[in-house]
């Protein structure tokens, strides 16, 4: 049994790990996009209008790439985790209907029309289905986190004779108090990734001396967004999520912050440390005294509980795990602000252009964003454990009991090896992008 359930997570995990290295680029890129559109409407400048047909390209391919990476996760609901659907379907099934049925739609239907349609709708139009394409990957991640905030913290449900869950209250679903929180905070981190791609993009322009008006442009506008988008992962919505979690999870919330024992008068926060399990505690730590009481309930001496609070049985499964991907998310957003803050300076004195060091670090900073949004999802699902729907319903209960370890470790090494596949496809198709450039239009 356990090792079933350990390949069945593992597959999971590999997969949607996979897949959302696209759909972070291209929720954050449509609103770039949408701003570069809105741009040349506002100024006629036709490098705004080259700058959003050049990125709409570059959102193509990954949300092509994301496509055909998301359907597994689907199929796996049912083969590796039916006792799971079977129970939680009447919920989990409306709202990932809704996020196939419209957002897609909408997403796939005017992305063609974008690309295609410019010279026969007429600019005004163009710009509509622009928006139209960010409208619907929001709204694909609004549904997809809908989904995942019942698992956090269920809300509006009954369960049945037979042990099924239902709704009772639709409404309930989307007024979940964890929706809105992990909602922005998501977005505002795939809005992260994405200015770093478009600001490394134009450096590496900057550097190369080649398109370097377009790299200036795309380099200003990335670290624009990137600055903000930054600061608002951190505050308000890293802090709204954070106080979720100690509210809803609190054993959680202790293991992520790396509370072995409580504190009587307030709780430290850990900067830095290694979770030792076998004395349960923090070896090597540097941690500043009663913040984290402060941060969380802006109280001093606020005590929060600890992990000898709880039941081993309650207590997340892969604890140095999720305290690792805790500390990596934040330890990265605090590097993103700093250099984003660094180089709006030095664009502000006009000067970021020709500072060829500062340029290198945002071109080479472009996988680490990539690395702050898994680390943040997995912080979402290792806090999780061990339970599929939180309090309610143990992983070791959602598994297929008649599919062997054996068949999903051979499914799984198939994966990877399809996936790597995709993976040099689309590194291909975008690298060949970027080496074409935009190109203005011709009159």
């Amino acid at each position: 049994m356990e090792d079933m359930i350990f390949y069945d997570r593992l597959q999971f995990a590999f997969t949607i790990t996979f897949h959302y290295i696209f759909p972070q680029l291209t929720m954050g890129l449509s609103l770039i996009i949408v701003y570069f559109k809105w741009k040349y409407l506002r100024s006629q400048v036709e490098k705004y209008n080259d700058a959003a047909k050049f990125f709409m390209k570059i959102f193509a391919v990954n949300f092509t790439i994301g496509v055909v990476t998301g359907i597994p996760m689907e199929f796996q609901f049912g083969t590796n985790w039916a006792n799971f659907s079977e129970l939680t379907g009447g919920i989990i099934g409306q709202t990932l209907a809704m996020e196939g049925m419209f957002s897609f739609f909408l997403e796939s239907s005017f992305l063609v029309l974008f690309i295609f349609g410019e010279k026969l709708m007429g600019q005004k139009l163009h710009f509509l289905t622009g928006f139209l394409v960010f409208l619907g990957s929001w709204a694909s991640g609004w549904f997809i986190l809908a989904t995942n905030a019942w698992m956090q913290h269920p809300v509006g449900y009954e369960v049945l004779d037979n042990g099924k869950y239902i709704l009772n209250n639709f409404s309930a679903i989307f007024a979940n108090p964890w929706l809105i929180p992990a909602f922005l905070h998501n977005q505002m981190a795939s809005l992260v990734t994405s200015s770093f791609v478009v600001a490394s993009i134009g450096a590496f322009y900057i550097l190369r001396q080649k398109n370097i008006e377009y790299g200036k442009l795309f380099l200003k506008t990335g670290v624009i967004f990137g600055l903000v988008s930054s600061l608002l992962v951190a505050f308000p919505t890293g802090d709204w999520n954070a106080k979720n979690v100690a509210k809803h999870q609190p054993p959680s919330f202790a293991a992520m912050e790396g509370i072995f024992q409580t504190e009587e008068a307030g709780a430290e926060i850990v900067l830095i440390g290694q979770p030792n399990m076998v004395e349960k505690k923090i070896d090597n730590k540097i941690a500043v005294p009663n913040i984290l009481s402060f941060l969380t309930y802006q109280k001093w001496d606020k005590q929060i509980p600890g992990m000898d609070q709880f039941k081993k049985e309650d207590l997340p499964d892969n604890i140095p795990a999720l305290y690792y991907a805790y500390h990596i998310m934040v330890g990265l957003g605090t590097i993103f602000i700093a250099l984003m803050a660094l180089s709006l300076f030095f664009l502000w004195k006009k000067k970021l252009y020709n500072i060829t060091f500062l340029l290198w670090t945002i071109m080479f900073m472009v996988p680490f964003p990539y690395i702050a949004n898994l680390t943040g999802w997995y912080v979402a699902e290792l806090g999780r454990q061990p339970y599929l729907v939180y309090g309610l319903l143990r992983t070791s209960e959602g598994i297929s009991p008649t599919v062997s370890s054996g068949n999903t470790l051979f499914t799984l090494l198939g994966f990877v090896g399809l996936y790597m596949l995709l993976g040099l496809l689309f590194l291909v198709l975008v690298g060949k992008t970027i080496h074409q450039g935009p190109k203005p239009q011709t009159h």
